[in-house]
């Protein structure tokens, strides 16, 4: 028998795993069962070049619970570890610097700190004592089963013992204060979150499963019968050559991921790079919501198909978080516990890689189908949106394939829209005007309005497109953007000519304060325009800059604009005969009546009459037709 002291420069190691070296302590078993894979695979790599000559047989890693002895265990039947193995890679924790770790990373739990083998020591955060027991492959002298034991001190003990098998069992006799992880569920948890797509079977218990049976009649029943529980897929798909995957196959993987949506992703990517990183995975493209805050966290981050993190942003850019889907590099630097990623150029590399297969793959889809492309449009419009604002080169790429879609569901790139409204909407300065509505029906009084001019009207409904406006204005040269009630249809687009008015100055003088003592003066402003008979004789209109502005200051949370109020023009047509009227009326009751019920009507247009105002709209709208 050996006993001695696991060789660390100070006694604090032990605390300082327990409490800073793991973010989530359910992290132990995904390392535990990591470790049994890398031995396991090992054996395998020396079977294959003929160092190891006796038979594999069952690899499978089992994972046992017994909640009446309190135990967790994990058993494999990879290389193993003789005696001086044990003392090499347990005793001596497997770095060197451990005084310089403790000095420098004891109150940061979220360290980087490089590759230390301390995957075996995360036991101990939920252990109060931990056996090891191993045989390993070779034979020979000095190739007998070893026990070692610790209880969380640096004492160990390290006595032969009659294991027959290869291979490590590692029994974890759990803590008082972490009897979570004897639960079943718990345990079952963990192995499907960070396991389910390990290469090597990982088994945990039995499950009762339905197989066909056929009876004394040649007739196929069910039979309920009990099986052992292989909780991962070996292969996923990521791991096939695309060559060999159905558009099925990508689908039904995709539900493998997200066994809880019941959408079908629109397409995907399968990534599979191997220089100058390693690079393998399948991106899905989702119908994005309106809610793209929603959709993130959702690509999975692996490491030689072991879990990670499904928070990728330090790997991807911003805008593709919002796929779905795997990606899983060998080459992306972790630390210690491979919740954190490392400040690398490789990470920067694979992040710029995924960009351009991305951009590679829509104008791909864009050129072979436009067709096709532009069914999946409006599902994939927020996510490319998104990408033009946040990443110059995808915005330098995308410009081919980005579309706009017009209020009779036609679809343009950027200067196929510019050619197809200049003729008509262009203004006295020669800039290309280019109307939209964010809402058919609310705004649908001013897109009749334009339509009677024989004006194009965009439909553009996302929650980005008053920063993307903003972008293309930037990149279009003598080109601007309108919301249809940004202005009265004449100013929308401003010509050379231009209406008399059929009031004077001092007729206007005269109705202006009679508006104005009807108008909230702090969120509209008066003014009286010289339109067309045929128009409304008032109007409500939103100023494009100053609704633009505030709509992009509240979707990027807030700020000044965002918290100002709405602010709207209330045009007065000047030349509308109900308006010149109001100058005859003597009444000042019946004036003053008149003139709400205008105003309201062109609220009502805008859908801003709601509760208490629109009740008195209708009560005063029928005693209007009563008199």
């Amino acid at each position: 028998m050996q006993t001695g002291k696991i060789n660390v420069q100070t006694e604090n190691i032990f605390p300082i795993i327990k409490k800073f070296l793991y973010a989530d302590h359910e992290i132990f078993l995904r390392e535990l069962i990591s470790n049994a894979v890398d031995a396991t695979q090992k054996l395998k790599t020396l079977a294959s070049l003929g160092k190891f000559k006796g038979e594999l047989g069952d690899l499978t890693i089992e994972v046992k619970l017994n909640k009446k002895a309190k135990t967790l265990s994990v058993i494999d039947r990879g290389i193993g570890m003789s005696a001086e193995e044990v003392e090499k890679f347990i005793n001596q924790i497997a770095f060197s610097g451990a005084e310089e770790f403790i000095n420098k990373y004891k109150t940061e739990s979220n360290a980087i700190i490089g590759h230390f083998g301390l995957g075996f020591y995360s036991s101990f955060m939920v252990s109060e004592r931990v056996e090891l027991l191993t045989k390993t492959f070779n034979e020979g002298e000095g190739t007998n089963a070893v026990k070692w034991e610790c209880d969380g001190s640096p004492d160990y003990t390290l006595t032969e013992c009659k294991k027959k098998d290869r291979g490590t069992e590692i029994i974890l006799h759990i803590a008082e204060d972490s009897i979570e992880f004897l639960e079943e569920y718990r345990v079952l948890d963990i192995l499907k979150k960070y396991c389910k797509f390990l290469p090597v079977d990982i088994r945990f218990g039995t499950e009762k499963v339905f197989e066909p049976v056929e009876d004394e009649k040649d007739e196929t029943k069910t039979k309920e019968v009990e099986k052992p529980r292989i909780i991962n897929n070996t292969r996923p798909a990521w791991k096939i050559a695309p060559s060999d995957l159905t558009d099925e196959d990508y689908k039904k993987f995709y539900h493998e991921l997200y066994p809880a949506s019941y959408d079908e992703p629109l397409f995907n990517i399968h990534l599979n790079v191997d220089y100058p990183f390693n690079l393998t995975g399948i991106l899905y493209f989702p119908k994005v919501k309106s809610n793209i805050e929603v959709q993130k966290n959702k690509i999975q981050l692996y490491c030689n198909q072991v879990f990670i993190t499904d928070s990728v942003e330090g790997i991807v850019p911003e805008f593709l978080t919002l796929l779905h889907g795997v990606i899983d590099s060998p080459d992306i630097p972790l630390n210690v516990s491979r919740s954190y990623l490392q400040s690398d150029s490789n990470v920067k590399k694979i992040s710029t890689h995924i960009s351009k297969k991305v951009a590679d793959k829509l104008e791909e889809l864009y050129k072979e189908n436009r067709e096709e492309f532009e069914k999946k449009w409006d599902d994939i419009k927020v996510f490319i949106q998104y990408g033009m604002l946040t990443d110059d080169k995808f915005c330098d790429r995308a410009e081919k394939f980005s579309l706009l879609k017009n209020t009779d569901n036609k679809y343009f790139t950027l200067e196929e829209y510019r050619e197809h409204v200049k003729a008509l909407q262009t203004d006295k300065d020669g800039n290309v005007v280019i109307l939209y509505s964010s809402n058919l029906e609310e705004q649908h009084s001013f897109i009749s309005a334009a339509r009677e001019r024989g004006y194009d009207i965009l439909h553009m409904d996302s929650v980005l497109d008053s920063h993307y406006i903003n972008l293309i204005e930037r990149k279009l040269e003598k080109t601007s953007f309108k919301r249809v009630d940004a202005e009265i249809i004449d100013k929308l687009i401003e010509k050379e000519e231009s209406l008399p008015s059929k009031l004077t100055d001092d007729e206007k003088n005269l109705l202006m304060p009679l508006f104005e003592a009807e108008a909230t003066k702090d969120k509209y402003t008066v003014i009286f325009e010289n339109l067309s008979e045929t128009e409304m004789p008032v109007v409500i209109t939103q100023p494009e800059f100053m609704r633009r502005m505030k709509d992009m200051s509240a979707m990027g949370g807030g700020g000044m604009m965002g918290n100002m109020p709405d602010f709207y023009q209330l045009v007065v047509n000047a030349n509308h005969p109900i308006v010149a009227s109001l100058l005859k009326t003597e009444d000042e009751a019946q004036k003053k009546t008149l003139i709400k019920q205008l105003m309201d009507i062109a609220l009502l247009s805008q859908n801003l009459l709601k509760g208490e105002p629109l009740t008195e709209f209708l009560k005063r709208s029928v005693s209007l037709i009563q008199h």
